[in-house]
């Protein structure tokens, strides 16, 4: 750290930051002067502080507030940083966190501590998860009543049509687009292909695979606060809610992985379309823990508004080879890359969580040998299968009680988690769908 400090001595104040359960980061501002008490010693605050809800209030029944005396953790860098915070300048440094007890322990309400959980799973059998995620957001004018997508810098114009693939809508959006691809180059993330997606304003970026899992989960979670943070340098608001516009597809967080062995074989691949038992196995898994997911993929009151027979979102339970209508889709190509696409998640959920549950329940169908049913064919919405929860209350209740959730988290991340969304639910029973779609806004 203090040699990253001494090559950039620009550098004024560094931001700590740890993602708390909704994917909210959550830290402090310290003098670039006490840096060295970082590497050495930590950083304190609350348990608690990982536990808000979304509006940023304490979890009231909460056991790690005043049944604790609110007790503090320790708060040790990640290793990945210090980094650039390209929408803020060059004065200023992010420091990635996450929460210990004193005696050394790792929190197990910390979302990133649930993603190493389920890695140690795979260590143990010698595997290693390769990941590949694709995010769409969208670019949005709020400056006015209501929502719309930002002017184009080109023509100054509000276009409201569809604009899949369009290369005009990339190109009206040039110079925001620059600046992305640059700051994801000097954060170390490493950004693919950018097209235009269904709903106006609505883009997609793809991060490219690699063979260290939690990387391409803090990649994810750094790309979000990079969007949202660029985007407004820009004029405009970046946004990952699951739908902001009425009548309009939502933002989905897409998974892509493959299971390496210690030899770096891929284990889905048996030389030919269909993919190995193991393959198999890890669907089965995924299917089975799906409905109990859900408040992990769907983890917001806006998130159901996504998940519409239809929307482009998935509703059932299903699994197929090359077809975008199922939840899970077996990609063509190359064997060599065979792999399986999990298509659940909205934009809006905490990526150690999200991919937690997808490599935990995946492990899980691996452990017990699961076979799934047969792939389906044709469109999934027209066809009768099991479903996902299909509204907050639902989701909520049968991650309670899933039996595949549980082995995937600790018990008092699941505590914490319920105890958060029941909250929220209380809370936005108050709110009108403006007030909420400007909570999302700025929080998701």
């Amino acid at each position: 750290m203090q040699d990253w400090l001494a090559a950039h001595p620009e550098v004024r104040n560094i931001r700590i930051a740890a993602a708390d359960l909704n994917g909210q980061a959550r830290g402090k501002r310290i003098p670039v002067a006490n840096a060295a008490k970082l590497g050495t010693e930590g950083a304190r605050f609350p348990f608690s502080a990982l536990n808000l809800d979304v509006w940023g209030h304490d979890i009231e029944d909460s056991p790690l507030l005043f049944d604790t005396g609110d007790a503090d953790g320790v708060l040790r860098p990640t290793g990945r940083g210090p980094l650039p915070m390209p929408w803020i300048g060059p004065q200023a440094a992010l420091v990635p966190i996450w929460m210990f007890h004193d005696d050394g322990r790792p929190f197990a309400g910390d979302a990133r501590h649930a993603l190493d959980r389920v890695l140690d799973r795979y260590r143990a059998r010698g595997i290693t998860p390769v990941m590949a995620t694709e995010l769409e957001f969208y670019l949005i004018d709020d400056s006015g009543e209501g929502f719309r997508p930002p002017p184009s810098p080109v023509s100054g114009r509000h276009y409201q049509g569809a604009d899949t693939l369009a290369l005009r809508a990339l190109d009206a959006f040039d110079g925001f687009f620059n600046d992305l691809y640059d700051a994801c180059e000097a954060m170390g993330i490493a950004a693919d292909t950018a097209s235009s997606e269904a709903g106006p304003g609505q883009f997609e970026i793809n991060l490219l695979h690699g063979p260290d899992p939690m990387k391409m989960a803090d990649d994810t979670w750094l790309f979000k606060l990079l969007v949202k943070g660029l985007a407004r340098r820009h004029g405009f608001a970046g946004s990952f809610m699951a739908k902001p516009y009425d009548g309009q597809p939502g933002n989905g967080l897409h998974l892509h992985f493959s299971l390496l062995d210690a030899e770096g074989r891929n284990l889905f691949d048996d030389g030919g379309p269909k993919g190995t038992d193991m393959l198999r196995h890890a669907i089965a898994g995924c299917m089975a823990a799906m409905p109990g997911s859900t408040l992990i993929f769907a983890p917001h009151a806006n998130s159901y508004a996504r998940m519409v027979p239809g929307a482009h979102a998935p509703t059932g339970v299903c699994w197929a080879y090359e077809n975008r209508t199922a939840s899970i889709r077996v990609p063509s190509g190359s064997h060599k890359a065979r792999r399986i696409e999990h298509r659940v998640a909205a934009g809006d959920i905490n990526p150690y969580l999200m991919m937690a549950a997808v490599l935990g329940s995946a492990l899980n169908g691996i452990e017990d040998a699961a076979d799934p049913p047969a792939p389906i064919t044709g469109n999934a919405y027209a066809q009768d299968m099991p479903h996902l929860p299909s509204d907050w209350a639902a989701a909520v209740a049968v991650f309670e009680t899933c039996p595949h959730v549980a082995r995937i988290f600790a018990p008092e991340l699941i505590d914490n988690m319920l105890r958060t969304k029941r909250q929220e639910m209380r809370e936005a029973a108050a709110l009108d769908t403006n007030a909420l779609r400007d909570l999302y806004l700025e929080t998701t």
